[in-house]
C-alpha cells in the first residue's frame, strides 16, 4: 500500500510540475498580449490626440505672445485721455484673450498651466504697479510709462514660453 500510495505521489509531482509552469507561461503570456494592446491603443490615440495638443500649445503661445507687455501696448491703442481707462482697456484685454483659451488647459500638464497662468497674472500685476507713484495723467503718457518699464525688466510671458517650448520639446521626443 505504502509504495502504491508513493508511486501515486511520484506520477503527480511531474503533473503538477508542468501544470504550474504551463500555467506560468500562460500568465505571462497574456500579460504580454495584454501590454502590447495598450501600448498599440496608446500609439493610435497618440496620432490622433498629438495634433491636438500641439494646437493647444500653439494657441497658448499666442496668448503668451499677446499678453506680452510690449506686444499688448502696440496693439492697444488708447480709447480716451483718461489713464485709468487705457490701464482697464488692457487688462480687460488681457483677461478676454486667456478666457477665450481657458479649454486648452486639458491638454497641458498642471504645471505648465499654472505657468502660464501666473504669467497672466504677473502682467496684470505690473500694469496696475507701473504706476504707483500717480505720476501720470493721459494714458499716452501711461503708456509710454509701461512700454519704458517693460524694455528695462524681462515679462513674465517670455519665462512661461520658454518653459511651453520645453514642454512641447519633450512631447515630440519619444
Amino acid at each position: 500500500m505504502e509504495t502504491e500510495f508513493y508511486s501515486l505521489i511520484m506520477y503527480c509531482i511531474p503533473a503538477l510540475l508542468t501544470g504550474l509552469i504551463a500555467y506560468l507561461f500562460f500568465k505571462e503570456y497574456t500579460n504580454n498580449e495584454s501590454k502590447r494592446r495598450h501600448y498599440i491603443l496608446h500609439k493610435s490615440l497618440q496620432k490622433e490626440v498629438l495634433p491636438v495638443k500641439l494646437q493647444a500649445y500653439e494657441r497658448l503661445t499666442l496668448v503668451l505672445e499677446r499678453m506680452a507687455p510690449n506686444n499688448l501696448l502696440i496693439r492697444i491703442k488708447p480709447i480716451s485721455q483718461r489713464k485709468e481707462d487705457y490701464e482697464q482697456l488692457l487688462i480687460q484685454n488681457i483677461e478676454q484673450e486667456f478666457e477665450h483659451n481657458l479649454a486648452q488647459q486639458i491638454y497641458l500638464s498642471e504645471e505648465c498651466w499654472n505657468i502660464i497662468l501666473t504669467a497672466k497674472n504677473t502682467t496684470i500685476q505690473f500694469i496696475r504697479n507701473c504706476d504707483m507713484a500717480n505720476s501720470t495723467v493721459t494714458a499716452d503718457k501711461f503708456r509710454e510709462l509701461v512700454l519704458t518699464k517693460a524694455m528695462e525688466t524681462p515679462s513674465a510671458s517670455t519665462a512661461a514660453m520658454a518653459y511651453l517650448k520645453n514642454e512641447v520639446s519633450n512631447l515630440l521626443t519619444f
